[in-house]
């Protein structure tokens, strides 16, 4: 067992005169199957095809130095946007990235997929090109995009690629490699579930769903959210229906989503013959980073039913649950243990969500799952099916595996989920083996109404979890604690709202160490209210926090218990109207400054619902400044 090709040296050293296909992604070469690239790498390798890779080209002779395939050049921005990767939700430039040598930035170009097609396509015109990966997936139809803050055309009108594939790949590439053998070209693969194509508009296959031209969701923000729910509603296995939107003197068309995998074929994506490491041309430069959180950890599962508004699984991996078997997850286990460097401990058993296993209910396997609605928001639907019964018979033959010493969860309970669950036996042996004294989870806020926006289940829900969580721990004389995460200026949340997250937090004694401003990325519904001002599910307006000022005020609050944030505390306070929160009682979050003469405000006083500002205007106050504007009307 050996890396793929990354030279003409390798080239040589194998016989290889031409690939049939060469894989360019953003991330360094990691072979290992949290990283698109091998997995779809090393699919492509067990068809008896010869793959050559190329990792974060920068010249020329980069692109170049292993030639033209006989097939497809096959294109990814890497495991994240690049833009993402690139730039904070501040827009300033990112010095560091996970996925590059040495954990340095810079090696990841802006717009990645676009300027690796554009590079391919100057050097080698007849070539074709297939793109995918997340930055190609959530780009596909005309997006918002927070950089440029505008809506661009699809991702497949931008690179010039022939063809686009979305959601994960491996029976979509399965496919292309079918026609290929069959002598079709990229260009005449125009009915393979799970991808997008460009053709004449007089070719737009009939009954297809239409979504307004990208001309048009550009100018008017009432056409883009309406558009959005449309795509959203289509991304169902068993319903879903081709869509398309017209680009100019083209039209997209995206036929529906590719079926889910079967067990035995999602075990095979696992068990291909990855080298579970960074290439060793990396070894010089420290590595890279990104395995470190993987190396050691399994993953179980795909997709999520929790349906956040804000989270691209839905509109990559999609909402139904596949999982592998117990007996491949726990024979990765074994694996592990023979590795280098592995201690005895695996870091994580998870995937989107760590606790789910089966479909969320028996109904979605025949009729899909329901369009506009979720599973565990803001209540849980009283046909869900909560069961852990299996994924706690693998964590206990995991434990009992020479040489593991503990099995850790780190990648993400669905505690709406668990709360539910009557039989407590999973989380006792959750709390008593799998927590490295942190349990991180997600209530994100503690507004209802600001959570219905986020597609979040209720905080009354946390609450129940919470109290269960420690009264558990308490019992077992341990001292654990829950991390949550937590976001601020998600649209819909005003500075009343971030002041009631604040008092919730006094009161629960949560500290967070870290907040996470609001990221627009592409192609979620949270980004859609961001950019529109509208609820793509209702078109009601929704209050969208823009302004530098309120960002940073909204997220002292969450911090208002650091000295350097008193300043800003004490103005978001004054803003909301909530004075009595400044002072010595209580209840107060901040000391009235020393020599003010400020008493604390009347209890009770405060304002509800905070300033508006209209979803057509679209400023960035302050610094940093954003990029200059294109194509706003």
């Amino acid at each position: 067992m050996e890396f793929l090709s990354v030279s003409r040296e390798d080239m040589k050293k194998r016989g290889i005169e031409q690939f049939d296909f060469i894989c360019v992604t953003g991330d360094a070469y990691v072979d290992h199957p949290s990283f698109g690239i091998a997995i779809i790498s090393r699919l492509l390798e067990s068809f008896g095809c010869t793959v050559g890779i190329i990792a974060q080209p920068v010249s020329d002779a980069d692109f170049t130095r292993l030639g033209e395939p006989k097939y497809c050049f096959m294109v990814t921005g890497g495991n994240i946007d690049s833009m993402v990767s690139n730039y904070t939700v501040a827009l300033k430039k990112r010095n560091d990235d996970a996925y590059s040598p040495g954990g340095k930035g810079g090696r990841r170009p802006d717009r990645a997929v676009d300027t690796y097609c554009h590079a391919l396509k100057r050097l080698y015109p007849a070539a074709e090109i297939a793109i995918g990966g997340l930055e190609a997936s959530l780009r596909r139809f005309a997006h918002y995009d927070y950089w440029d803050d505008t809506v661009l055309p699809s991702i497949l009108v931008s690179s010039g690629a022939e063809l686009l594939m979305y959601g994960m790949g491996e029976l979509t590439v399965t496919e292309i490699w079918n026609r290929f053998k069959a002598g079709d070209k990229l260009r005449d693969m125009h009915d393979i579930r799970g991808t997008c194509y460009l053709t004449e508009p007089v070719n737009t296959p009939m009954g297809a769903v239409q979504c307004d031209s990208f001309e048009l969701v550009r100018d008017n923000e009432r056409s883009y959210a309406k558009a959005c729910r449309k795509q959203y509603d289509e991304q169902d296995e068993v319903y879903g229906r081709t869509i398309v939107q017209r680009h100019g003197n083209t039209m997209l068309v995206q036929n529906p989503p590719q079926r889910s995998l079967t067990q035995s074929e999602f075990d095979r994506t696992y068990e291909l013959p990855y080298m579970r490491a960074y290439h060793p041309m990396y070894e010089k430069a420290g590595g890279v980073p990104s395995i470190k959180e993987v190396e050691f950890s399994i993953t179980h599962n795909r997709g999520c039913y929790g349906f956040c508004n804000f989270c691209s699984i839905a509109l990559h991996q999609g909402r139904r649950i596949q999982t592998r078997s117990a007996e491949s997850v726990l024979n990765e286990a074994r694996e592990l243990t023979s590795m280098p460097g592995f201690k005895g401990y695996i870091h994580d058993v998870g995937g989107p969500t760590a606790d789910f296993r089966h479909p969320s209910c028996d109904k979605q396997l025949k009729s899909g799952l329901c369009k506009g609605r979720k599973c565990l928001a803001p209540k849980p639907c009283p046909n869900l099916k909560i069961d852990h019964t299996e994924y706690l018979s693998i964590l206990r033959k995991m434990r009992e595996i020479k040489g593991v010493r503990k099995v850790f969860i780190r990648s993400g309970i669905r505690y709406d989920y668990l709360i539910e669950d009557k039989n407590d036996e999973f989380m006792k042996e959750l709390i008593a083996n799998h927590i490295s004294g942190q349990l991180k989870v997600a209530p994100e806020h503690a507004s209802n109404k600001v959570l219905d926006y986020m597609g979040k289940p209720h905080i009354e829900v946390y609450e129940r979890f919470e109290k269960k969580f420690y009264d558990i721990t308490k019992g077992m004389g341990k001292e654990q604690y829950l991390v949550p995460y937590l976001m601020s200026s998600h649209p819909g949340c005003t500075l009343g709202d971030a002041v009631d997250l604040a008092v919730f937090l006094k009161k629960h004694n949560i500290r967070p160490e870290q907040v996470q401003d609001f990221y627009p990325t592409p192609g979620t519904i949270s980004t859609a209210m961001f950019y529109t001002g509208l609820d793509p599910y209702t078109l009601e307006s929704v209050y969208v926090p823009r302004k530098y000022e309120e960002k940073q005020l909204q997220r002292a609050l969450l911090q208002y218990y650091k000295k350097e944030n008193r300043e800003l505390v004490e103005k978001a306070l004054i803003m909301a109207g909530r004075k009595n929160l400044i002072g010595s009682g209580p209840d107060c979050l901040i000391p009235a400054a020393a020599g003010s003469g400020k008493t604390p405000g009347k209890a009770g006083e405060r304002v509800v619902g905070g300033h508006r500002t209209p979803g057509n205007i679209r400023k960035h106050a302050g610094k940093p400044k954003p990029p200059p504007k294109k194509g706003r009307k």
